[in-house]
């Protein structure tokens, strides 16, 4: 089965829109879409209409025609189905099958159409799984626009900031006056002539604008004596604590700070590399001139008998390249595992060219003449994977509790890897234990130890991988409710990719020259429980 195209044409055989999924020029879509008409028998049902080069199969939508263009030598059973796809997918993005509303919602139409059929092969998707990808949730974006929120609050409390210090210098000012104090322009300058909102003045450090200020004993005077208290019912609340505390507070708080604007002084945060401690004990990576960063975030709940509730998988690829020679390459990954399906769903930039996972599995941009950016993250490819196939589940936990005939209950737990692709580092599995209980360890592999604030067991395992992919341990605590020893917490951080993307090569565009490149996988566990 070959599909040269998928159109939406009038009656008359004016293009809506049309996608082709192989090489054809918009003369010849236009061509064979306004012959189309002319070709439809009157007076019968059939959905399909042959000629000498190609065969139109179609349904009629309203005041249109969904038409699917394909090769005489294609699947006719094939081709109905995915035709009724196809029209599935308009009905569920479109509300009515109106020439306004197909073309309001091409540009999603057209993605849609991308996911159904890819180079003229049909895709084993269905309607649930497009819907599913047309909504994939970006984690970088929602990184970026809670960064953006922080930004706007901090300049907000800044402005708050820098008002109420201006305040309390402007009080302070008319405190001195008041008080018979020098009008000359000492630390808070103006005088009681006039006042300057941010007073200007030389200084080179810090410690120098210290010591110009007026001494301690000066500003604190007026508020113990004689004179500088007849005025004081005059004054409001807020000035007279200012008195009572003292110039020392007003020094140490905010006349210890320079006067000119915080925003000349404090720099906008620059993006810096992830903590040390975000990546545990994973060894370091050396970067090279190519350099792809995969993140995988995995989310699951696991059932104390055995199964699985729902499992999340979300993962990216960003490409980073730091060498100016090496930015037109194409990465070509290594080949999937062969027990993952078309479930894992996968999704390119805009400008990469179609990423075929069930076949070469080449990240490429479209433009061949084009060329990736340089000393710049680019999110070239996105997966994602919802549902309860056990395959992605990297490490079975199996917890037995054992009531006894004293009040007491014997646990055995233990995990084993697998998915042996990749390595897991700084486990922690946290047991919960009765209330006012405390365990017996009778044996364990790894280190364990009590957590006060949860009122848990963690038991720590620095690294499992395919040598060491499995432990145990074994304890007996008061209590008979099995159920009190759950949900079992984990988490790690993971070494590799559980959907077993990899890089295997990356070549020049221009010679197919090999490049040197580094590749940092890592897996983050948002919420993974034993219930």
């Amino acid at each position: 089965m070959v599909v040269l195209a998928a159109s939406i044409c009038t009656k008359g055989g004016k293009a809506v829109i049309s996608r082709q999924f192989r090489e054809m020029s918009r003369a010849r879509i236009e061509s064979l879409l306004a012959s189309f008409p002319k070709l439809i028998p009157t007076g019968t049902q059939h959905t399909s209409v042959e000629t000498s080069d190609v065969r139109y199969v179609y349904q009629p939508l309203e005041d249109l025609y969904i038409v699917l263009i394909t090769n005489k030598a294609s699947n006719i059973l094939q081709d109905i189905e995915t035709l009724h796809l196809f029209a599935r997918v308009v009905s569920d993005m479109c509300r009515s099958a109106e020439q306004r509303d197909i073309v309001k919602n091409g540009f999603e139409l057209l993605g849609a159409f991308d996911e159904i059929v890819s180079l003229g092969y049909r895709e084993q998707v269905n309607l649930m799984q497009v819907r599913n990808v047309l909504e994939m949730e970006s984690h970088e974006e929602k990184i970026q626009e809670i960064i953006a929120r922080n930004k706007e609050a901090e300049a907000k409390e800044e402005l708050k900031r820098r008002a109420k210090q201006l305040e309390m210098q402007r009080r302070e000012q008319q405190r001195r006056a008041a008080a018979g104090g020098p009008p000359g322009g000492g630390y808070l300058g103006g005088g009681i002539s006039g006042y300057s909102p941010v007073p200007q003045r030389e200084y080179t450090s810090p410690a120098p604008v210290r010591t110009a200020s007026p001494a301690p004993s000066s500003l604190r005077a007026p508020a113990f004596k004689g004179s500088g208290m007849k005025l004081g019912s005059k004054r409001t609340q807020q000035s007279a604590l200012l008195d009572a505390l003292g110039g020392e507070a007003l020094l140490s708080e905010d006349m210890s700070t320079p006067g000119t604007p915080a925003v000349a002084h404090t720099p906008d945060p620059i993006p810096v590399a992830a903590p040390a401690d975000e990546r545990g004990s994973l060894p370091p990576v050396h970067a090279e001139g190519v350099h792809v960063i995969i993140r995988e975030y995995l989310s699951l709940e696991l059932v104390r008998e055995g199964g699985l509730n729902n499992l999340e998988l979300r993962g990216d690829m960003n490409l980073k390249i730091s060498d100016a020679a090496s930015t037109r390459v194409k990465l070509a990954l290594a080949p999937a595992p062969a027990s993952y399906g078309p479930e894992l769903q996968f999704k390119q930039h805009p400008k990469v060219e179609r990423f075929a996972s069930n076949r070469d599995r080449v990240v490429a941009l479209k433009d061949a003449s084009r060329s990736f950016p340089v000393d710049q993250p680019l999110a070239v490819l996105k997966w994602r994977y919802s549902g309860r196939d056990e395959t992605y589940v990297p490490l079975s936990i199996n917890c037995w509790p054992t009531p006894s005939n004293d009040g007491t209950c014997d646990v055995n737990i233990e995990y084993e890897l697998e998915a042996e692709h990749i390595s897991l580092h700084d486990v922690v599995i946290s047991i919960p234990l009765p209330d006012g209980s405390y365990p017996t360890v009778s044996s364990h592999s790894g280190e364990w130890a009590l957590n006060p604030s949860s009122h848990s067991l963690d038991w720590t395992i620095p690294l499992i991988n395919s040598e060491e992919r499995s432990g145990s341990l074994e304890f007996s605590v008061g209590g008979d409710d099995t159920g009190a020893f759950f949900p079992v917490r984990v988490q790690f951080i993971g070494e590799g990719s559980i959907a077993g993307v990899h890089l295997a090569s990356v070549k020049r565009v221009d010679d197919g020259e090999e490049v040197p490149f580094s590749e940092d996988a890592t897996v983050t566990v948002e919420n993974y429980t034993v219930v």
